[in-house]
């Protein structure tokens, strides 16, 4: 293992060097690198990647910045070699370590402000010492070498056509895995990476490029690597840091958010869009990606200014669909290999970038505040683009798919589920798209679209809550709205309706009882309900009610018997039916 170490210490000397040859660090040489010494072994993994980190375990360290460098082996090798410099701010007083998330991988030194500590490496932790009294008021680098195979989070392997590649793939807390860090949305910072990957492949990250493709030094078996630097001065989580390195065709999607881009670099302040895709596989560039300036455009108007400074959307291996990475959009290669359209993809992660990128939640059980809302949010481009029949089936499938799923059987708000990617479920996605359906049905389009700006403008860089949410409403709408978020993203399940009227024809009035009929378990829903009364001449009769008990009876005045009611005819209310109840247009299956 000595021997091992002292030759692992020269390849990552070389790759500091040309970090430091990058400036991004402002270092001069090798001089920051620890001597060679015995390598720890790589742990085994024990901390299972998506699990919630235990309480009180954040909240003492904000990581202010990342910079690491990151060598890939040949095509077919799966060893890495790293060093990362962290800048971080203890979050209290007299902190004595700092603690920073780090499995799998063998750590062959650590300094703190250039000097060399003794670190503790056990349970998945990286415990670092610091100097005595250090608090608030100071910002210290730390740096940290390492080898070995990822065990997850950087996936090296071959891709959907068969080539060797590196994707990095974080999500929920797999950052762990290939870079020393605050692994938890919590903690946001600004990064640079630079990747030294093979001759012929190129490498897209968070941010904008600083170097593309210069001479670095070779890989172990002697092969030939490039250099490739990026760097996003925008914060963001760590689930967020990503990079991606393949033999992928860089093809332009034009610019957008003109003016209303803060982070971009271009003198004309517009975003530059671009689909990083396999050669095969251009063609999709003209087919999932042909209106992805006009997402962009189109969430800029409605939300807010984009946040960071370019966006690529880039054929990835990931174990998802799509993965939302800040301004690197990763997708499945898979998909996207065998042609699938990917539109509606795109339009859930272009919204990301507003939620969830920018604006993230503060922790994992609020996790409806990035999904529910790129969720909605995506229907609402389609809404926009092709018409409201298509914002309605998009809901319809929705509301099916809550009707259909367990996950009902649990508030959104999941504060008991450990297994984060338990949370990537109906309650996240659909029915939190539904609760901002329905909040806007609520409070109109003007007070929710102007609660929703505000928000943003608010939060926008930084995290976020339920309750930050639910106040930008409620000063915008002017009504209380706690019970509204209570019953629907702190309580389970959905109201299951019945409906039964009668013609009391002696004061010419239909009598209509309402009753919920949902489990016992689930709570007794608060419904603003409009219904239609169908008595077979003529329009149908409107009529509005709310229905806060199990069971209501409500009067109207008619001139004849009914024969049906459409319950929710606009489609704004979450629910399923029982016998006696027609449903309006927007809920036919």
């Amino acid at each position: 293992m000595v021997e091992e170490a002292g030759r692992v210490a020269v390849a990552v000397r070389a790759a500091l060097a040309w970090a430091c040859a990058l400036g991004a660090w402002g270092c001069g040489g090798t001089g920051h690198v620890l001597p060679p010494g015995p390598a720890a072994p790589a742990e085994p993994a024990p901390i299972r990647a998506g699990r919630a980190s235990p309480p009180g375990t954040y909240g003492e360290l904000d990581v202010v910045h990342y910079d690491a460098v990151l060598g890939l082996p040949a095509p077919g090798g799966t060893v890495v070699e790293g060093v990362a410099r962290l800048r971080l701010r203890p979050a209290r007083e007299s902190l004595s370590e700092a603690t920073l998330d780090f499995t799998g991988l063998a750590v062959l030194g650590v300094s703190v402000e250039g000097a060399p500590v003794r670190a503790r490496h056990e349970e998945g932790r990286l415990h670092i010492p610091l100097p005595p009294g250090t608090g608030p008021a100071d910002t210290l680098s730390v740096q940290v070498e390492y080898r070995g195979s990822p065990d997850d989070g950087l996936i090296l392997g071959l891709d959907a056509r068969g080539r060797w590649a590196a994707f990095v793939d974080n999500w929920p807390n797999r950052a762990r895995f290939w870079l020393p860090s605050v692994d938890h949305p919590s903690d946001k910072a600004t990064a640079s990476l630079t990747v030294l990957a093979p001759e012929g492949w190129r490498v897209v990250s968070n941010g904008t490029p600083l170097v593309q493709g210069d001479p670095a030094p070779p890989a172990e078996d002697g092969s030939a690597r490039r250099r490739w630097s990026w760097r996003t001065g925008v914060p963001v989580s760590a689930y967020n840091l990503v990079f991606g390195a393949a033999r992928l065709e860089v093809v332009p999607l034009g610019v957008a958010a003109c003016g209303r881009a803060p982070a971009a670099p271009r003198a004309d302040g517009c975003v530059e869009l671009s689909a990083w895709l396999y050669p095969e596989d251009v063609a999709q560039a003209s087919r999932s990606f042909r209106r992805a300036a006009a997402m962009m455009d189109f969430y800029t108007e409605l939300v807010g200014p984009y946040p960071f400074e370019k966006l690529a959307h880039v054929q990835a291996s990931t174990r998802f669909g799509g993965m939302e990475n800040a301004s690197a959009i990763f997708y499945s290669d898979e998909a996207l290999a065998r042609g699938a359209d990917m539109e509606g993809t795109v339009a859930h992660e272009t919204a990301h970038q507003w939620f969830g990128d920018s604006v993230t939640e503060a922790d994992w059980p609020e996790l409806w505040l990035s999904e529910g809302f790129a969720t909605y949010f995506g229907h609402l481009f389609f809404e926009r683009a092709e018409g409201e029949a298509d914002f309605r089936a998009r809901l319809e499938e929705d509301r099916a798919q809550v009707l259909a799923s367990a996950a009902v059987q649990r508030p959104v708000i999941d504060r008991e589920e450990e297994d984060l990617f338990a949370l990537l479920n109906a309650n996240n996605y659909s029915k939190a798209g539904w609760v901002l359906h329905m909040l806007r049905g609520i409070v109109g389009d003007a007070a929710f679209f102007a609660g929703v700006r505000s928000y943003y403008a608010r939060f926008a860089g930084g995290t976020a809550t339920t309750g930050d949410f639910r106040r930008a409403m409620e000063e915008a709408s002017g009504a209380k709205l706690g019970w509204f978020f209570r019953q629907w993203l702190e309580e389970p399940g959905y109201p299951l309706l019945s409906v039964t009227h009668r013609w009391d024809a002696a004061v010419g009035e239909v009598v209509l009882t309402l009753r919920q009929e949902q489990d016992a378990a689930w709570p007794t829903f608060r419904l603003p309900l409009a219904l239609e009364l169908i008595s077979g001449e003529g329009e149908p009769q409107r009529e509005r009610l709310e229905l806060a008990e199990r069971e209501g009876t409500f009067r109207f005045k008619a001139d004849r018997p009914l024969r049906g009611v459409v319950l929710d005819p606009d489609g704004w209310v979450l629910h399923g039916t029982r016998r006696g109840a027609s449903m309006g247009s927007a809920w036919t299956r």
